[in-house]
């Protein structure tokens, strides 16, 4: 079952994060079909985002009560319709519906996803499942990218939105048929004991709207949203303008924007599983749970606002390039450090409710980032402003990972 449900999960975070870009990929072309301006664009990026996170806060704790098999499987549909609904619009307000919609179905992924690793595996092996888990993010953009250019181009982009909403619905089915919660399924003596080790004596109580409410009382709450809100707002600079930012400021082809946007989010890849190995090191090695986590995450994100501003006053595309891969491998792994931060510190079943409180915070920021990039382009004529701009908030979010996130006393 740890593995189903990890394949389970890269398979639909896959879907998850290729539906997201549909939009960045399509961008050029649905402005000049439906006549949106930049500006409009980045606020019709911010639709999803923002009915993201506004759904994280009830979604968490929808999962921690109802479970992850029916809430993902839930999510999937629903998400995958909204995908469909996309490619049928004809006007500016109906996409920011169908994407606000398509945002309310896809909160339950990553939710999900920590509340699966919290339930099916010890304390020790978290950080490396995180990891694989939350790869799914940018493969979702490495692979999607290509594929959805190769598909806007053979069929339209409408078509496009409309193969992907079936695409969904096939996994949909898939989770629902395979996964099984651990009080679905008979086990030897020895797997409880695994799997529970180190999250305190008993089966944990069901969560209550008190002890929901009781985890906005902790600073370490407060320092995941605020770090997370940097950790998200930069990613979706990237995730949402990437390629317009390559065709605009860079003067790529569409065909060669599909390439070299695949680049930074491969290695993003390489950074979400580098993550996990990383946090479960550091606990074998002594380092207390919550430490491995916030300090990495930290450190990376330090190191993406160098990366970030640096990218912004490139004198080569491939200096661009390079420094804006950096800077997502690094995005990454503090994105793993992120999630492996809910399965530990915190009571056993509130494991997806402070995983979607801290994402909440996260999408904050991604749902300014879109809106914001596109008034600072618009209003300045390149995307040097905005960079900047994502490499001072990336430098506050690593402080508040670092002053504010403690262990449980």
């Amino acid at each position: 079952m740890q593995r189903t449900a990890l394949a389970l999960l890269v398979l639909s975070g896959i879907v998850n994060y290729i539906d997201r870009a549909t939009l960045a990929v399509a961008n050029q072309l649905i402005r000049h079909d439906l006549r949106v301006s930049i500006a409009q664009m980045g606020f019709l990026l911010s639709a999803f985002l923002v009915s993201y996170a506004i759904a994280q806060l009830p979604v968490g704790a929808l999962v921690d009560r109802i479970g992850a098999r029916w809430l993902l499987t839930l999510g999937l549909s629903l998400w995958s319709v909204a995908q469909g609904i996309g490619g049928m619009v004809t006007s500016f307000s109906q996409f920011v519906a169908a994407r606000a919609l398509l945002g309310i179905g896809e909160s339950p992924q990553f939710p999900t996803g920590a509340r699966v690793v919290r339930d099916w595996f010890d304390v020790r092996d978290r950080g490396v499942a995180t990891g694989v888990f939350n790869c799914s993010s940018t493969l979702g953009n490495a692979i999607g990218v290509p594929l959805l250019t190769v598909l806007m181009l053979a069929f339209g982009w409408r078509w496009m939105f409309v193969i992907m909403s079936g695409a969904g619905l096939v996994v949909a089915l898939l989770w629902f048929a395979l996964y099984r919660s651990p009080h679905d399924l008979v086990m030897t003596s020895e797997e409880p004991a695994y799997r529970t080790d180190g999250d305190g004596p008993g089966r944990p109580a069901p969560l209550t709207f008190a002890i929901w409410r009781q985890l906005f009382a902790l600073r370490s709450t407060w320092g995941m949203i605020l770090g997370n809100f940097g950790c998200v707002y930069v990613v979706w600079i990237y995730a949402t303008w990437l390629p317009a930012y390559l065709e605009i400021e860079r003067h790529m082809s569409i065909r060669s924007t599909g390439f070299f946007s695949a680049i930074p989010f491969l290695c993003g890849t390489a950074g979400a599983l580098l993550g996990g190995f990383v946090v479960d090191a550091l606990v074998r090695r002594g380092m207390k749970p919550m430490a491995s986590r916030s300090i990495p995450a930290a450190v990376c994100l330090f190191g993406t606002a160098v990366c970030t501003v640096g990218a912004a006053y490139a004198n080569t595309n491939t200096l661009a390039i390079v420094l804006i891969s950096a800077s997502v491998f690094l995005l990454y792994v503090t994105t793993t450090c992120a999630w492996a931060l809910a399965t530990v510190g915190f009571p056993a079943n509130c494991t997806a409710s402070i995983g979607s409180i801290q994402n909440f915070g996260g999408y904050l920021g991604g749902a300014l980032a879109p809106a914001l990039t596109g008034l600072l382009v618009q209003a300045s004529g390149s995307f040097v402003v905005a960079l900047v701009v994502g490499g001072a908030i990336a430098t506050a979010s690593g402080a508040a990972y670092l002053l504010l996130v403690r262990e449980a006393s």
